[in-house]
């Protein structure tokens, strides 16, 4: 067995669903991984990772209305406002999703079902930079 390691740097355009899928597929093609598996983690209070449909817009455009309505911006309540009127909404939801996950790699891709794809889910209006941890144990 061998532990490659690498750090994704993305930019996201904002808050939303933002497939990433494809770039986790390329690096284990380029480590030449058949078989093993894939460990993402997000660095960040403000985004996380989701598994999701990756067929169908709708479902993407569903998930991220649910999530507007289920942390809603602009609550009286909210404290922590240093960087705007999404800040606290943004932690909040980053506390509700994963900031990790771990994905099977079989026969040199990951093992998602039929619709899946990895996605960053950006909880911040504006375009962010974000990293994100790759560890795959490859299995030879």
């Amino acid at each position: 067995m061998q532990w490659l390691k690498d750090t994704l740097n993305l930019r996201t355009s904002g808050k939303g669903l933002h497939e990433i899928t494809d770039q986790i597929v390329q690096r284990l093609h380029e480590w030449d991984v058949h078989a093993g598996m894939c460990f993402l983690f997000i660095q960040h209070t403000s985004a996380s990772l989701v598994l999701s449909e990756n067929y169908d817009p709708s479902a993407q455009s569903d998930l991220e209305t649910f999530m507007d309505r289920l942390v809603p911006e602009g609550q009286n309540w909210y404290r922590h406002t240093m960087e705007g009127a999404d800040d606290s909404p943004s932690h909040i939801r980053a506390m509700i999703t994963a900031t990790s996950t771990s994905i099977p790699v079989d026969n040199g891709q990951l093992n998602l079902g039929t619709w899946q794809g990895v996605y960053i889910f950006e909880h911040r209006e504006s375009p962010q930079r974000r990293s994100i941890l790759l560890r795959c144990l490859k299995i030879e």
